[in-house]
């Protein structure tokens, strides 16, 4: 039983930190988009 739970802590510490992880990336991504849309748009006038 108290593999089990050791397993569990571990997989729910793992999922917590891959989301931190894939929002952070997200925002960056986001951060790059308006990056090039305001190069595009001050080359396109």
């Amino acid at each position: 039983m108290r593999k089990i739970f050791v397993l569990v802590a571990a997989a729910a510490a793992l999922t917590t930190a891959a989301c931190n992880t894939v929002e952070g990336v997200g925002r960056d991504t986001q951060a790059a988009g308006q990056a090039v849309t305001g190069a595009a748009q001050d080359a396109k006038n």
